[in-house]
């Protein structure tokens, strides 16, 4: 085996933390559960055995100093030749030491005394000990904002976003939808792993306001002016609704601060069938507006007008 600093890629100076650092990243990348081929598998156990030695600060210290080799065994000694550790050079009880020295375990005493243990980091990493295969994981949901017209909100429509790793999607947006609602669009967002169902994505809408149009649930409201003649002989003037503009009889007499109603050319209704939602409404408050430069003719009309009219006749 190749030396296991060069395999981890790190330098013979770097910290322990800088050493699980590098183990964690190389073992997530290269292993068999999300790396596929035998060249993947021949590169995870190269890791694995680089860090065995590394990742034991007995162990490091010893390689360091020349007392074993990159595999873990002592310098000069081949197991091969003695059947293994048991029965090697040292002899009766020494060699079982020294066998338990340079145990590539996982368990009992190993762990007890400080030993090598991977297996916490792939059960992080993987949801299982080493050997075990990956639990499906659900992929990273992202969160996102857009702020759409007026009209479109209210009536729906198709609005082209940019998504967080660079995609183009067209976006259904539903009617009626409200300021400050949310669009789910389910599996649009990062990747499962291991089997796992993709993320969502989360778009919060913002409604752009109108320039005259407010809202109360489905209903509309519009403060329309109307001239001082209209109003009290009454006329028929035009209004703007979201389908167009449309024509509405103001009666003779008019007050402003009088409101009329537009029946269904609020908020479009939402759903074909008994169970869907009916248009809203349009109320249209009248407000009877001079002109805004003086206008003579209005003047010496007014000047002649005698009326016992009292507007504030109710105040007293």
């Amino acid at each position: 085996m190749a030396d296991p600093y060069k395999i981890l890629g790190v330098a013979k100076s770097a910290s322990d933390a800088e050493i699980k650092k590098a183990f964690r990243n190389l073992a997530k990348k290269h292993h068999p559960d999300t790396a596929k081929g035998d060249d993947a598998k021949k590169k995870f156990q190269e890791i694995s055995g680089a860090y065995d030695i590394l990742g034991d600060k007995e162990k490091r210290a010893k390689f360091d100093r020349g007392e074993i080799d990159e595999s873990g065994n002592a310098r000069g000694f081949d197991p091969r030749a003695h059947g293994g550790f048991q029965g090697g050079p040292f002899g009766g009880a020494g060699a079982n030491a020294g066998a338990r020295e340079f145990h590539f375990g996982f368990g009992g005493d190993e762990q007890a005394q400080g030993g090598f243990r991977a297996e916490d980091i792939f059960s992080e990493l993987f949801g299982g000990a080493r050997g075990r295969r990956a639990q499906p994981r659900r992929g990273e949901s992202y969160e996102m904002s857009v702020t759409v017209s007026f009209e479109e909100a209210a009536r729906g429509g198709t609005r082209r976003v940019v998504l967080p790793d660079g995609r183009d999607l067209d976006v259904r947006i539903p009617t009626g939808l409200k300021d400050g609602q949310q669009i789910r669009l389910k599996g649009q967002g990062g990747p499962g792993a291991s089997g796992g169902p993709n993320g969502d994505i989360l778009i919060s809408v913002s409604v752009a306001p109108h320039p005259f149009f407010t809202r109360e649930g489905d209903n509309l409201r519009l403060d329309l002016p109307v001239t001082l003649q209209e109003a009290v002989l009454g006329a028929k003037v035009p209004v703007p609704t979201l389908t167009g503009t449309v024509e509405l009889t103001v009666p003779p007499n008019s007050n402003s601060g009088s409101t009329l109603r537009l029946k269904g050319k609020g908020i479009p209704g939402r759903g074909t069938t008994s169970g869907g939602e009916p248009a809203g409404d349009l109320y249209v408050k009248l407000v009877v507006t001079l002109p805004e430069k003086s206008d003579t003719d209005l003047k010496d009309f007014v000047a002649r007008w005698t009326t016992k009219y009292d507007p504030r006749a109710k105040l007293h």
